[in-house]
């Protein structure tokens, strides 16, 4: 397919949305069934069920156990796997060519008839996900710093939910989620690789033209951001893990290319201004970096730091000043020439593969975004001029009105910090 075409969405009699993008000169196929939910509809008292659920797909199906699931990709060369989301689920899997059937055969299974069996263990499992994921600071921080952003509402609870409520939540309310929001009209099915548009619509006809056709509950909550937070969990780690974000564009916002652009001048290279500035230049930490995320209705951005101690005041303070440099002085031609450069490298790069193609035919379908050919994405990083990063730097970046979140052994240092970067932040409790 050429890069200036755009594949086209068929829905089937059943209701199924289907894409392809064929590939020639690739001997395999990623096939995604992605369902639109994730941990956004979920009320406090389940938070967590869509990634629970997720687990329960592995679980076994009327014609497998969960160890012949293993078996049958294992024994192609294949993989299987799912993720959990705000907006979405996914469940795919990428294998040679000629076994998408026999793949499909079991996976579309998994989707539509989980046995739900062993749930009970599988508590015990995502307990001690949870658990490993409390142990890691450097990933604890960044949901920190979504429900600073994002307090007290779905968006800012962690997709993976709690200890608490996974260790009671009924087998009814997983069962029910599956029966609710695993329907026909709310399921994408997405492939790419060496494999014809009208194949993939025989096979999701085949295999999940059984599906409900009920319409899935619509609606999520609105997002609300709420002002500049201070959050920080005291454990005696070896480093202060800290994040400082705020609220960003929404998914289907026109100036989100620019946003890319100026993530990437921000922290997104090692060419970056923060990993010169923090980094190489002053010794200030190993890791330091930026990044952005983008929802229906709203958006993300942060900056993430990892240093010891005595390093956290000045690289804060570091960070503060490049924040305030890229709204006050426009980016330089070459240096914005290095970052659309870079994007547009990395994007045509990761398109060589089948998986890539995939996830953004399945991601961009299931969350009703725009889906653009390859040549408008370039045309449109190309367009960005350093007027659109000043403004944005100035609406979104600037570090007063930014929360930050921390763990790391000692609060005070933290907060001496958030001083030194000026604004007003309510210290909240982690």
């Amino acid at each position: 397919m050429a890069a200036g075409d755009v594949p086209g969405v068929v829905t089937t009699p059943g209701g199924l949305r289907v894409i392809c993008e064929p590939m020639a000169g690739v001997r395999s196929v990623a096939f995604g069934v992605w369902i639109g939910v994730g941990s956004r509809v979920e009320a406090a008292a389940v938070g967590g069920v869509s990634h629970f659920l997720e687990h329960m797909l592995f679980k076994g199906t009327p014609e497998h156990s969960a160890e012949q699931i293993a078996q049958v990709f294992d024994g192609m060369g294949g993989e299987v796997n799912a993720m959990t989301g705000r907006d979405y689920t996914v469940v795919y899997m990428r294998v040679l060519d000629e076994l998408v059937e026999r793949g499909l055969g079991v996976m579309s299974q998994m989707v539509a008839a989980p046995t739900f069996a062993d749930l009970d263990q599988e508590r015990g499992v995502v307990i001690e996900e949870i658990a490993m994921y409390e142990d890691d600071p450097q990933d604890q921080v960044h949901d920190m710093l979504g429900e600073a952003i994002f307090p007290d509402q779905p968006l800012g609870r962690p997709i993976i939910g709690t200890r608490e409520v996974i260790g009671s939540i009924p087998e009814a309310d997983v069962r029910g989620h599956h029966a609710a929001y695993y329907t026909a009209p709310n399921i994408v099915v997405a492939a790419a690789g060496n494999i014809t548009a009208e194949r993939t619509r025989e096979l999701a006809e085949r295999y999940l033209g059984g599906l409900s056709r009920a319409t899935a509950p619509s609606g999520v909550e609105p997002a609300r951001a709420g002002g500049p937070r201070l959050t920080i969990l005291e454990k005696p780690t070896e480093q202060v893990h800290l994040c400082l974000g705020g609220p960003g564009l929404a998914r289907s916002d026109p100036r989100r290319h620019a946003q890319s652009v100026l993530d990437t001048v921000l922290g997104g290279l090692m060419s970056s201004r923060l990993f010169q500035e923090v980094r190489e230049k002053r010794g200030l930490a190993y890791s330091v970096g930026s990044y952005t995320i983008a929802y229906g209705d709203a958006g993300q951005v942060a900056v993430h730091l990892g240093t010891r101690e005595d390093n956290v005041g000045l690289a804060c303070e570091v960070i503060g000043a490049e924040l305030r440099r890229l709204a006050r002085d426009p980016v330089p031609a070459d240096e914005l020439a290095r970052a659309k450069d870079h994007l547009t490298g990395r994007m045509v790069l990761g398109l060589e593969s089948p998986g890539n193609r995939m996830n953004r035919l399945g991601r961009t379908v299931v969350t009703d975004a725009e889906l653009l050919s390859i040549d408008e994405i370039i045309r449109r990083i190309r367009a960005v001029t350093a007027d659109d990063i000043t403004a944005l730097a100035r609406e979104f970046w600037q570090p007063e009105g930014l929360s930050i979140v921390a763990v790391g052994p000692d609060g005070d240092v933290v907060r001496e910090a958030s001083a030194r970067l000026g604004g007003d932040r309510l210290e909240a409790d982690a």
